[in-house]
C-alpha cells in the first residue's frame, strides 16, 4: 500500500513543510479511542498518542486529532508513536455534543470527521424518517465543505408506492441531491452504492442508530467486519454497536468512515451551509424589504410573501427558520447569552409577579 492509497496528495505534502513537519512520517487517523490513537501509513499501523505539548496549546477539541485527520509521527517502535502536528484539514464535519450547560445548550463541539470527501447520510424507512433531520445532516456537512449524498434504505420493508411517495417528498426539500435507494437484505442499490465510491476517495456514512451505517459497510468490504444487531422490538430504536469512529479500506480503493449513532445534530457555526442548502429561500431573502430580515413577521418580507402564495413548502419554511435560530444563538459571544438570560431571567420574575398579583 502505498500512503497515496490513503487519500494523501500533493495538497498535504505542501503543508506538511510549510508547517515544517517534513523531518517525521505521515500518517492518517483511522481510529480514535480515549486518549489513543490508531494511525496507518504505508509501512503500518501504529498506536499513537499526542505530546504533552500540543495537549497544553490546545483551546478546545478541535485543537485534537480526529478520525481523517493526517498527522506527522515519531516512530517510536513496536507498533508505537507520538504524534508531533496535525496538517490542516481540507474539510471537517463537526456537531454540537455533549451534556447541557446552564443555557441548556450543549457543552462542546464534536469532530465527526475531517478530509471527507463525500458524506452518506443515512435514513431507515423503518424507523424515525424524517426530513428536517436530513436537512440537519446537510447544514453541517455542506458547511464543512463536504459534498452530502442520501441513502434510504431498508426499502425492502415498504411498497413501491410508498418508496415512490418518499422519493418524490425527497426530491421537492432537496432538488437534484444525490439519492442511493439500498436493502442489505435484497442487495438493491449496493451495487449502485459501490460504483459511487472512488478509489483514494474518503466517505463517512452518518445517522441515526439502527439504519444500518455498518450493514451497509459490510456489504462493501464483503465480509461481517463491523458488529451489528437488530433493531430493539421493544423501543424500536437502534442499539449503539458502532462506539468509535472507524476508518476502512475497500477493495477498489475506496475509503469509508463508519460512526456512532446520533440522535441529535446540534448546529455549530453552519450559517453558509443553511444559507447553501436553501438556496431557494436565500434567493428569495433578497427581495424583503429589510437587510436584516427574519422572514418571521417583518411587513415586505419576500419569503412570507412566496409562503403565503403556495411557492414555498411550509415544512422547508419552519425548519429554515429553527436551523437559522440555532446556528444564530450559536455565533452569539458568551456576553451576550449571558445578558439574554438574564433578561430571561427577568422576565420568568416579572411574570410570576403578575401572577401573584392576580391571584390576590
Amino acid at each position: 500500500m502505498k500512503i497515496e492509497d490513503l487519500g494523501y496528495d500533493d495538497s498535504f505534502e505542501v503543508n506538511r513543510n510549510k508547517l515544517g513537519l517534513a523531518e517525521f512520517s505521515v500518517a492518517r487517523v483511522v481510529v480514535q479511542h480515549r486518549g489513543v490513537y490508531k494511525v496507518k501509513n504505508a509501512d503500518g499501523e501504529y498506536l499513537a498518542k499526542i505530546t504533552g505539548k500540543r495537549m497544553f496549546e490546545a483551546v478546545s477539541r478541535e485543537d485534537y486529532p480526529a478520525v481523517g485527520d493526517w498527522v506527522a509521527i515519531a516512530v517510536l517502535g513496536q507498533g508505537q508513536a507520538i504524534i508531533r502536528g496535525v496538517l490542516p484539514r481540507r474539510t471537517i464535519i463537526k456537531r454540537k455534543h455533549g451534556d447541557r450547560d446552564r443555557l441548556k445548550e450543549k457543552s462542546e463541539t464534536q469532530i465527526i470527521g475531517t478530509n471527507i470527501d463525500v458524506a452518506f447520510v443515512v435514513e431507515s424507512v423503518d424507523r424515525d424518517y424524517n426530513l428536517n433531520r436530513l436537512e440537519r445532516y446537510f447544514a453541517i456537512v455542506g458547511d464543512g465543505g463536504v459534498k452530502p449524498a442520501i441513502i434510504i434504505n431498508k426499502t425492502d420493508l415498504i411498497s413501491k408506492t410508498e418508496l415512490d411517495l418518499k422519493l418524490t417528498q425527497l426530491r421537492a426539500r432537496f432538488g437534484d441531491a444525490d439519492i442511493v435507494i439500498t436493502s442489505t437484505r435484497t442487495e438493491e442499490g449496493l451495487d449502485e452504492l459501490k460504483a459511487r465510491i472512488q478509489s483514494g476517495k474518503t466517505y463517512c456514512f452518518l445517522g441515526s442508530s439502527g439504519v444500518g451505517k455498518s450493514s451497509l459497510i459490510n456489504k462493501l468490504l464483503g465480509e461481517n467486519v463491523i458488529k451489528t444487531e437488530e433493531i430493539s422490538l421493544s423501543t424500536g430504536k437502534g442499539r449503539h454497536t458502532t462506539t468509535n469512529r472507524e476508518m476502512y479500506f475497500l477493495e477498489n480503493g475506496g475509503i469509508v468512515i463508519d460512526n456512532p449513532g446520533m440522535r441529535e445534530v446540534g448546529m455549530t457555526d453552519v450559517s453558509a451551509g443553511i444559507d447553501n442548502l436553501f438556496d431557494e429561500i436565500t434567493a428569495l431573502a433578497d427581495k424583503c424589504k429589510y437587510a436584516d430580515c427574519a422572514h418571521i413577521e417583518e411587513p415586505g418580507c419576500g419569503v412570507l410573501l412566496a409562503l403565503k402564495a403556495g411557492k414555498l413548502d411550509k415544512d422547508k419554511y419552519l425548519n429554515y427558520i429553527n436551523l437559522k435560530k440555532e446556528a444564530k444563538h450559536y455565533e452569539m459571544t458568551e456576553l451576550e447569552k449571558r445578558e439574554k438570560d438574564r433578561r430571561f431571567g427577568k422576565f420568568i420574575k416579572k411574570a410570576k409577579e403578575e401572577v401573584k398579583r392576580y391571584k390576590s
